[in-house]
C-alpha cells in the first residue's frame, strides 16, 4: 500500500528537509521500515532497539492514535496517512 508519512520539523534533517515522504507498507511497521530506508537513521528516533514504537513517539493513522488501535501491526490502507508527533516537555516551573 502506497502511504504518506507526515515528517515532523524536528525529524526532517532525516527526510532531506521534506515535510511528508511515501513509501509502502502494508502495516505500521512495514511502513515505518520503509522510511528507514528511504531517510537512514530515523528509526532510532521512532524505535527502541527492538523495533518496537517508542513512548514518548505518536503515530496517527488518518487522525487515529495507533496506541489505540494495533500499534506496529495495525493494518493499512492504500491512501492513508501517517504522522509522527513527539511528545513535547519542558516550560517554566
Amino acid at each position: 500500500m502506497q502511504v504518506q508519512i507526515v515528517i515532523p520539523t524536528v525529524l526532517r534533517r532525516f527526510s532531506g528537509n521534506r515535510s511528508t515522504v511515501s513509501c509502502q507498507g502494508r502495516t505500521l511497521g512495514e511502513a515505518i521500515d520503509a522510511l528507514d530506508r528511504l531517510c537512514p537513521g530515523i528509526v532510532e528516533r521512532l524505535c527502541d532497539e527492538k523495533r518496537q514504537l517508542r513512548g514518548f513517539v505518536n503515530f496517527y493513522i488518518n487522525e487515529e492514535d495507533a496506541r489505540f488501535l494495533a500499534g506496529r501491526e495495525t493494518p493499512l490502507s492504500e491512501g492513508d496517512v501517517i504522522s509522527i508527533v513527539p511528545a513535547l516537555a519542558g516550560g517554566a516551573p
